[in-house]
């Protein structure tokens, strides 16, 4: 019961921060299994390697955001009735979640294996990695279910406050992936595919650390009536998890549709953009920690019925944020380039034109990153306050925006205009969320009652 946290008494920023830093290990160690993946598939097996494993990333995304939509749209149900104590439908909601998310991950797992081969064709996927990239993605979502239960289970546990068996469980999972790597790829000489099986196997470790700590959290022992699935906890739950869920899978096509441009310049050009956007998940790690940190801060406070902390904590949460990407884009401005330099491998005339691609990149998006950290912190309050509906509008303004720039800048500005597919989709998101943040408040100050703790709709 010490790691469940209580988030409706006490100064927000300090409640967000302290929540959210542990997090922001765990997934610092999560993306550095990702990036030790890279590392290894481009230093061993080179740079068309890495190539495949960047074809792959915007289908495996679209699976795993749609997982991530589905669990964090569960878990805001159970923030709000942790706030307002009601054990008894926690509990009830947590079963619902359990068995909808066991549903919609064999479902999943089946589309998965269907669509390898035509997505990757669809996509443009040179000749040359096809075969690797089409192995890694099958063995990817072969983990669908392994990747749904960690999802579930580690934000039940931050639904409740507890930021510290996520991080580690990501710990363990981090270490064990690398390990498994190593042995995969550069012992074994599996290529990508078996680099795909150390991450699911070091996916499903995580999951069984979080399972085994929710087995412990005394108010969440179940009795045979909260094993009960209820038609409308399942229908309310369907309702928060499904537009977030459409939510990615929205901004996963538009980056898809931008796949298909990028593969258009070639081998080189697609392996530095790869590179860079492993890194990606280092620029955002912070910006996705505070908005867990928010989401449940938020989902608390209104079941709690405390409408006026939500204000100062998304107020507080801001700061802390852009401040946050300042110092991450400075780092990343400084001594970005040693860092993509270990992904890649190959003649000095390869490894020269991909660095040149990968550097320009990532100079972009370290410049724009204030813009995404908003987009975090702004889309996560509005979905703890139970309105998953707005932020899947943001998501169509990024798909709109990301799939308008990479179809139509390239024809004037050649590949330098795909570079700024990524930024405009922040910002695009930022216009929608900025008027649907006054919407959601405005209501809140207007009903800011009891009565509005099942969230705003």
């Amino acid at each position: 019961m010490s790691s469940i946290r209580n988030m409706t008494a006490g100064r927000p920023g300090t409640l967000i921060f302290s929540f959210a830093l542990p997090l922001m290990i765990g997934n610092l160690f999560q993306q550095f299994y990702t990036v030790a993946d890279a590392m290894i598939v481009g230093q061993v097996l080179g740079v068309q390697a890495i190539a495949a494993v960047g074809a792959t990333e915007w289908m495996i995304w679209l699976m795993i955001g749609m997982i991530q939509g589905f669990t964090q749209g569960f878990s805001i149900q159970t923030a709000q009735k942790f706030g307002a104590d009601e054990q008894t439908a926690l509990r009830n909601v947590v079963a619902n979640s359990v068995f909808l998310s066991a549903v919609l991950a064999a479902l999943m797992l089946l589309l998965g294996q269907l669509c390898v081969l035509p997505v990757l064709r669809v996509l443009n996927t040179p000749p040359a990695v096809f075969a690797a990239a089409a192995g890694y993605m099958r063995t990817i979502f072969w983990g669908v279910p392994v990747t749904m239960a960690y999802n579930l289970f580690a934000a039940i546990l931050r639904a409740l406050g507890d930021g510290k068996t996520p991080l580690q469980a990501m710990v363990f999972a981090a270490v064990t992936n690398i390990g498994l790597d190593l042995l995969f790829v550069a012992v074994l000489g599996t290529g990508v595919t078996g680099a795909a099986a150390a991450t699911v196997i070091a996916q499903l470790l995580a999951g069984v650390l979080c399972y085994i700590r929710i087995r412990h959290i005394e108010i969440l022992k179940m009795t045979r009536a909260d094993l009960t699935l209820r038609r409308q906890t399942g229908l309310r739950l369907l309702g928060l998890g499904f537009p977030m869920a459409f939510q990615n899978a929205v901004i996963s096509v538009g980056g898809m549709i931008v796949q298909t441009v990028v593969n258009r310049f070639g081998v080189l050009f697609l392996a530095g953009f790869t590179a860079t956007n492993k890194l990606y998940g280092m620029l955002e790690v912070a910006a996705t920690s505070y908005g867990f940190a928010v989401t449940t801060y938020t989902g608390q406070n209104l079941g709690a019925g405390r409408i006026n902390r939500i204000r100062q904590g998304y107020r507080s949460a801001l700061w802390i944020a852009l401040l946050t990407s300042l110092a991450i884009a400075a780092v990343m401005i400084a001594g970005g380039r040693p860092i993509l330099s270990c992904f890649v491998s190959g003649t000095p005339a390869e490894v020269k034109e991909t660095l040149a691609v990968a550097c320009h990149y990532l100079f972009i998006m370290s410049i724009c990153l204030p813009i995404l950290y908003y987009l975090h912190i702004t889309r996560s309050c509005i979905q703890g306050m139970g309105n998953t509906v707005l932020p899947m509008v943001s998501g169509i303004s990024e798909f709109v925006m990301r799939t308008g720039t990479a179809l139509l800048l390239p024809l004037v500005l050649g590949q330098e205009g795909i570079f700024y597919a990524e930024v405009l989709a922040w910002f695009g998101a930022d216009v929608v969320l900025f008027f649907s943040y006054l919407r959601c408040t405005h209501r809140l100050d207007r009903y800011g009652s009891v009565s509005e703790k099942r969230g705003i709709n």
